[in-house]
């Protein structure tokens, strides 16, 4: 089948065989009102309150959030002003730990009978995309009632990154779980699983499991960035090209994350919503890199401590991967978010300055949708929004691939982000 263009990466996973391990309990976390594509929360909680594991503190405002959970039992200290990764100033819950982990009563299984009750359960457990993307698992449930496949992304090709990895090694029968039971509740009978040669283990044992389950496969895919992008997984795994202006939805296919299908079948059975996640510490600036699970809301530099971080040597932290993730501006105040799948802790770099472009071609090999990034670039510098429309700039996925390949070190993804939302408010 023919294959969609990328970049081959440096993948430099030196995690990929650390299995996952409990970070001791936090002293406090702090917990921001927004960690999903959409609306903050309004808190429902009041300082001096007692939460337990498992409660509301956080109430959907309308339809484009979900409820936000206390990670730890313990006390609220505070509700204050957070700075998200992008800027974003919502309200934050500080929680300070009681160290019992106490859980709250309202959890309890789920009744799971139908569509319906599946796409309340996505809601009410907070659940969103798990891959770092933030979507609302309970809105793509809702988009179709005549889904005709499920595709199950486990790529993970940006480099460092390794905790879908080690999900799919520890616990496959979690994702399969997962998997089965979205088909059955959806009515869908046939789910691929697309995970990448470079990661054998998760292959073999993933293929184990998925021969329990009827309609289950997993497909083998060339390591190869953005391979995890949801319209080149969809594509690589079953040829089906979403149209620009379409969603997966339209074209009857449900796209998840492993990791959002893994934690969708632990609730299904504990009835403990999204309050803890896997992240991959790693970066240059990291001396024990590992793949830890933490409290939502732990701050970054628990799990920096844990890692031996070399502060002094650090000059860059993300949040999430090196191609697609966010810079974090200050350490200090930085927690673990819901939807966070990393946090890489870097070096110092020389970034070479930006010349003119030398129409060498490499952007536009290097898309995944054939676009034409250089031409985008120009005609942003014009205003030309025209030609950017018509260059079909909106289809871009900020994969960052065009700016990696550049040879004269021209900005390009961050200059065609510019021109989309030019665009959008045209």
């Amino acid at each position: 089948m023919k294959r969609l263009n990328g970049i081959r990466l440096p993948l430099r996973k030196k995690t990929e065989d650390k299995p996952v391990a409990a970070l001791p309990l936090p002293q406090y976390v702090r917990i921001p009102m927004l960690m999903h594509r959409g609306t903050p929360c309004v808190p429902t909680v009041e300082p001096d309150d007692y939460v337990t594991v498992g409660q509301v503190i956080g109430k959907p405002a309308d339809d484009m959030a979900v409820p936000i959970h206390a990670s730890v039992s313990g006390t609220v200290t505070a509700i204050a002003d957070y700075t998200l990764p992008d800027g974003n100033v919502v309200p934050c819950i500080e929680i300070e730990s009681d160290g019992n982990q106490t859980v709250s009563r309202s959890c309890r299984p789920p009744q799971l009978n139908n569509r319906a009750d599946l796409i309340n359960a996505a809601k009410e457990s907070g659940c969103v995309g798990c891959s770092g993307s933030g979507y609302l698992t309970y809105q793509k449930f809702a988009a179709s009632d005549k889904f005709t496949m499920l595709i199950v992304n486990g790529a993970e090709s940006e480099p460092y990154l390794t905790a879908d990895c080690r999900l799919m090694v520890e616990t496959p029968d979690d994702v399969i779980g997962g998997i089965a039971l979205i088909m059955k509740l959806l009515k869908i009978k046939e789910a691929r699983i697309g995970i990448q040669t470079d990661k054998p283990a998760a292959i073999r044992l993933m293929s184990d499991a998925a021969e329990k389950q009827k309609g289950i496969s997993v497909i083998p895919l060339p390591p190869l960035y953005p391979q995890g992008a949801e319209k080149v997984m969809i594509f690589h795994t079953c040829g089906v090209i979403v149209p620009e202006g379409k969603t997966s939805a339209d074209c009857g296919i449900l796209e998840l994350n492993v990791g959002t299908c893994a934690f969708l079948y632990r609730y299904s059975q504990t009835g403990i919503p999204l309050t803890e996640r896997v992240v991959t510490v790693a970066g240059s600036a990291v001396g024990s890199p590992a793949n830890l699970r933490v409290p939502v809301g732990t701050p970054v530099t628990d799990l920096l401590d844990e890692c031996s971080c070399d502060y002094d040597k650090m000059h860059e932290l993300l949040c999430g991967g090196p191609m697609m993730g966010q810079a974090i501006a200050n350490a200090e105040d930085a927690v673990i978010l819901r939807q966070q799948n990393a946090l890489l802790a870097r070096k110092g770099r020389e970034f070479p300055e930006p010349s003119a472009c030398m129409r060498c071609g490499a952007c536009m090999r290097a898309c995944p949708l054939n676009l034409m990034p250089t031409e985008i670039d120009r005609a942003f510098e014009q205003r030309d929004l025209r030609t950017l429309k018509q260059l079909h700039t909106g289809l871009c996925m900020n994969c960052g691939s065009c700016t990696y390949v550049c040879p004269a070190h021209r900005p390009l993804a961050e200059t065609v982000t510019r021109a989309k939302a030019a665009i959008a408010q045209d």
